[in-house]
């Protein structure tokens, strides 16, 4: 059986890789139309939409297997921005 993580790695990017193609369509002059325009962008806006939330779907898993301490990045217990 697969890792689900290397799922959903192949999956983010097939979803990149049609994202260039859609993007480098786009700009080599592969639209001649307003309609193929706007469903073009509406194809790029959507796989970035859905890498943005794999990727807020992983950030949060690794939160949630955190163990609670709250590690100080800063690395003086500052607290300030």
């Amino acid at each position: 059986m697969m890792d689900p993580l290397v799922v959903v790695a192949k999956i983010q990017k097939m979803m990149r890789d049609n994202l260039q193609r859609v993007g480098d369509a786009m700009i080599s002059g592969g639209v001649d139309n307003m309609e193929k325009y706007q469903y073009m962008l509406g194809q790029a806006r959507t796989y970035q939409y859905l890498l943005q939330e794999i990727s807020n779907l992983l950030n949060n898993d690794e939160k949630e297997q955190n163990d609670g301490n709250v590690i100080d990045i800063k690395g003086k217990g500052s607290t300030k921005n």
